[in-house]
């Protein structure tokens, strides 16, 4: 008679109750999809203090680990931005265009993507690109994580965002303090514009670009990258900012109320239609004065002429809206 084989039967492995102390140790732990920001915001931007609480939450919530870094005494932005890095997955950066230009070398260098919290007065390239001025919707474009290849200009050395000026736009800048800036938002460019308008000379410019050279009498120069600047001035209505082309135009108009007429157009784009407007696209440009001029680059003066301006194509990655 054959004997019957008996299956060995196994008791099922009872869990042990997670205790309060190693639950609170798994929630402190950081979860591996989780990314970290970099948050440098600039403190003198007209709304830099206190606007960037909603955005933190925002991002907080969508998993990304945010740590804000403060400029320490003599340090900026893109001191900040480069020796970060390293631990960091993306830079988010809180300012106006002017705190975007001085975070850009450190951008460029790193190779970090960009997101954008506009806390400025005219908040230009932000308008460019698509992104909103509230700072919560802001970080939600950030925490939707769609990133686009920026271009950004170059004028000796210099990069810029949206727009390189010689002329009236870098008297403009001389002269539009950082207190007007806050109290008067983008009405302060128009205060301090009329002022300056009817004062404005022509100057002689010899340009430079795509094996011409043409001699000029202009109000102002400007070399675009992006689509906006000065606060509600277009530099070209098809520009973007990611063409891989730089967008020339020269005023030159001779008498000051006759850029009163062209107003309409430059706040369009449309300047170029006429005759007394120089435009064209190029990669390349050379502006040479017979005397050192300032350049205004994003609402900051940064270099004088002669001035060499050339196009840095998908320079950035940036994080944008749907239009931009």
């Amino acid at each position: 008679m054959a004997a019957t084989k008996k299956t060995a039967t196994t008791k099922p492995a009872t869990k042990k109750p997670a205790t309060k102390t190693s639950a609170k140790k798994a929630a402190a732990r950081p979860r591996s999809k989780d990314k970290r920001a970099l948050l440098v915001v600039n403190p003198r931007a007209r709304r830099g203090n206190g606007s960037v609480a909603s955005a933190r939450d925002v991002l907080e919530k969508a998993d990304i680990s945010v740590t804000e870094i403060k400029p320490g005494k003599g340090e900026d932005i893109a001191d900040i931005i480069a020796r970060n890095a390293d631990h960091y997955d993306l830079a988010i950066v809180g300012g106006g265009d002017g705190t975007l230009n001085a975070a850009a070398p450190a951008l460029v260098e790193t190779g970090m993507p960009l997101g954008v919290i506009p806390l400025g007065t005219a908040n230009d390239f932000a308008r460019t690109v698509g992104i909103p001025t509230d700072p919560a919707k802001a970080a939600e474009l950030i925490a939707a994580g769609k990133l686009r290849d920026i271009d950004l200009g170059e004028v000796n050395g210099h990069l810029f965002f949206n727009v390189a000026s010689i002329g009236f736009s870098a008297e403009l800048a001389q002269d539009l303090t950082e207190h007007a800036k806050k109290r008067w938002g983008t009405l302060g460019y128009g205060i301090v514009a009329a002022r300056l308008l009817i004062r404005s000379r022509l100057f002689t410019a010899f340009v430079d670009h795509d094996g011409t050279t043409e001699k000029i009498r202009t109000l102002q120069v400007s070399v675009g990258n992006g689509k906006h600047y000065g606060g509600g001035m277009t530099v070209e209505e098809a520009a973007t900012a990611d063409d891989g082309k730089l967008d020339f135009y020269s005023l030159e108009v001779d008498h000051w109320w006759r850029l009163l007429a062209l107003l309409p157009s430059l706040r369009k784009g449309t300047q170029g239609k006429w005759d007394d407007v120089r435009a064209f696209q190029t990669t390349e440009v050379t502006v040479r004065t017979s005397k050192p001029r300032p350049v205004n680059t994003d609402g900051e003066l940064s270099t004088y002429t002669p001035a060499h301006f050339k196009i840095r194509p998908k320079a950035l990655k940036v994080f944008v809206g749907e239009k931009g």
